[in-house]
């Protein structure tokens, strides 16, 4: 799992879908997240979460 959280920072670092002033905020929260392997689930479901809500975006624009 902690692998894939890796692979989720890269991506967030290298994407322009994500404010830049927010990527900080975000990889922040996440690397909190990771020390604490109770919280690794917690950020699976926000990451899920936040998926659903962008993914009808993405589909509209052909990205998905």
């Amino acid at each position: 799992m902690k692998e894939k959280i890796e692979t989720v920072i890269k991506k967030i670092e290298e994407t322009d879908k994500i404010a830049p002033e927010e990527k900080p905020l975000i990889i922040q929260k996440i690397n909190e997240w990771k020390e604490e392997d109770e919280a690794i689930s917690e950020v699976v479901l926000k990451l899920e979460n936040w998926w659903l809500e962008l993914e009808p975006i993405f589909a509209e624009m052909g990205l998905v």
